[in-house]
């Protein structure tokens, strides 16, 4: 296995120029199936790498319940540093568990109290809260989830303007949004090089809403003005934080102001996101094969090692 055991740990910066580049120039529904599969993978290998490490780090622990065999010479020349790496990868996996239970306990968390908030209403796709807080979130559920918003929210935004606002709520609810973010906030705690995709998903699955809702209501205007209005009255809501953050409002408006992205399944290489697609994806692909062949030949000399 050799150094490609620890290769998965950092290649994730190799992700880094496609989540700055890809959010840019690439239709947001693009960018945001390329970052959050690269992120994901990215992440699995990273802890994959950890698990590797830990095998042979607590092998040779006292009172560990693996077999004897793990801890010989042959097996601990296997990774290298066995003896630091090995256990440091302990309290490295721990806390990455502990980062994902915390991230999907506070998801279902908020899922089960917006849907307290909802008792009682009809089960409706849009759900008025007779509430002077201006707010809206896309609430995911069983079925095909529903829009909340409150009255605060709708007495301040003009007919079209409401329009665009519900057609942008239902774009989340349509596109299944919230695993997007849910997966690229679980691939962050996983390995914290990851954090800048996380954040570029968070902004991309906005403008890929934007876009919807811009389809819908057929004016990029509308939309444009109905996000600003609702940024500048709305304020923060405990719900609406735990399925999506506004994204950078400015950003998004100017976006709309301008040219529609063109749709494409992949980039050209001669162009600046085209290379730094290509470059996530080496970097991908090296990092699963490196997991892969450490895990292979790990298994491979641990079974050799095993008593029968």
């Amino acid at each position: 296995m050799g150094v490609f055991v620890l290769l998965p740990l950092v290649l994730p910066l190799t992700a880094w120029p496609v989540a700055r580049l890809a959010e840019q120039r690439l239709h947001p529904r693009a960018a945001t199936w390329l970052l959050t599969v690269t992120a994901c993978v990215l992440a699995l290998c990273s802890t994959l790498c950890l698990t590797l490490l830990m095998v042979v780090g607590t092998a040779q622990l006292p009172g560990n319940p693996l077999p004897d065999a793990w801890s010989d010479d042959e097996v601990r020349e296997a990774v290298p540093y066995d003896e630091v790496a090995g256990q440091a990868a302990i309290p490295a996996l721990l806390a990455v568990l502990a980062g994902c239970s915390r991230v999907l306990w506070r998801h279902l968390r908020v899922r089960r109290r917006a849907e307290r908030s909802l008792a009682g209403l009809p089960r409706r796709t849009v759900a008025v809260l007779p509430d002077p807080e201006p707010y809206a979130y896309a609430l995911p559920g069983r079925d095909r989830g529903r829009v909340v918003v409150s009255t605060g929210m709708l007495d301040r935004l003009a007919a079209r303007e409401r329009r665009a606002l519900f057609a942008h709520e239902r774009a989340h609810l349509a596109g299944g949004h919230h695993r997007f973010l849910l997966l690229v906030q679980l691939a962050a705690r996983a390995n914290p090089f990851l954090r800048p995709l996380r954040t570029a998903v968070s902004y991309t699955v906005e403008r890929w809403a934007d876009e919807e809702a811009a389809g819908v209501v057929r004016s990029r205007r509308a939309v444009a003005r109905a996000i600003g209005r609702a940024a500048l009255v709305s304020r923060p809501h405990a719900v609406l934080a735990g399925f999506a953050a506004p994204g950078p409002v400015p950003r998004r408006v100017a976006a709309l102001l301008g040219p529609a992205p063109v749709v494409r399944v992949w980039p050209s290489l001669f162009t600046a996101v085209g290379v730094a697609a290509w470059t996530a994806a080496a970097g991908t692909t090296i990092s699963a094969l490196s997991s892969a062949n450490s895990a292979v030949s790990l298994f491979l000399v641990l079974k050799a090692a095993t008593p029968l």
